[in-house]
């Protein structure tokens, strides 16, 4: 039981999982941040496009 314990303990592959998580986490975030400043960028763009055609 002890050595189930104590290789319980040395295991770091859980923490990798968490950390690659959260890496993917704030990349995602980081996309979306990006995304959302084009599509109002392009918006603004598009409606300037659709004025001048009218």
């Amino acid at each position: 039981m002890k050595t189930l314990v104590a290789r319980f303990l040395k295991d770091n592959s859980g923490a990798t999982a968490i950390e690659y998580g959260l890496i993917a986490a704030g990349i995602s975030v980081a996309i979306i941040a990006v995304v959302n400043g084009l599509g109002s960028t392009l918006n603004t763009k598009f409606d300037s496009i659709s004025t001048q055609l009218k």
